[in-house]
């Protein structure tokens, strides 16, 4: 019984990872295509499913851009922006806002910001090169006790995700007391864009939300950015 339990476990295990595999590699043209809104004409090399499908894995694109820095943390961010914010970086606003802000975003205060907001009800308002959502804007300027005539410049859109890297244990991964994997999920749950252990969002088909990077490519970046970082 015990040998049978076993081998059901292993087969469990083999087609989960299968399923993963599946969702990782047969994604279409056609669900891939929220890289052609983020305004990247040469979309098809800037994401990671195509190229390696395309076996086109080396060409150098926006992503892990090193804005901001080298050092693991900064390429970190690089890797955020990549799976949010496209090249737009900084400046960009969520594809499914008909109504834009009256400036680029980097330009803008805080107030401004949060005006348009106000004024723009039913559309989404993810903004910045980390797609800040209304809510967490709100309560990231409470925390860093920002006031709204604070411009929204790279700066300040840095230390605003700064926070939320440390809502995810960056501190304790960095020390060894968290996994590599375990981080990765935090920073999921934050990020909609980045890939759970299942290879999908956490929030994967809620308003349209889906993971934009393998779990695969997330983590060969990490590995890559913390080498010494525990599994």
């Amino acid at each position: 019984m015990k040998r049978r339990a076993f081998l059901l476990g292993v087969l469990a295990a083999t087609s989960a990872h299968a399923q993963s595999a599946r969702y990782e590699l047969e994604n279409s043209l056609t669900d891939r295509a929220k890289w052609r809104s983020f305004g990247n004409k040469d979309w098809l090399t800037g994401d990671p499913i195509e190229r390696a499908r395309s076996g086109r894995p080396q060409l150098r694109t926006i992503e892990l851009s090193r804005v901001g820095g080298s050092t693991p943390v900064a390429r970190l961010k690089s890797l955020i922006a990549l799976a949010e914010a496209g090249p737009k970086g900084y400046d960009a606003v969520h594809v499914g806002a008909r109504i834009k802000p009256p400036g680029r975003p980097t330009q803008l205060t805080l107030g401004q910001i949060l005006t348009w907001i106000r004024a723009t009800p039913g559309q989404p308002h993810a903004i910045g090169r980390y797609q800040f959502i209304p809510s967490t804007l709100k309560v990231l300027m409470r925390r860093a006790k920002l006031s709204q005539g604070t411009r929204f410049s790279p700066q300040v859109q840095d230390r605003l995700a700064d926070l939320l890297l440390a809502d995810a244990g960056l501190a304790k991964f960095q020390a060894g007391r968290l996994s590599r994997a375990r981080f990765m999920d935090n920073l999921a749950r934050i990020w909609a864009g980045l890939p759970t252990g299942s290879g999908k969002s956490y929030y994967d088909g809620y308003a349209g939300n889906r993971a934009t990077l393998t779990r695969a490519y997330y983590d060969a970046k990490m590995r890559e950015f913390f080498p010494r970082a525990r599994g």
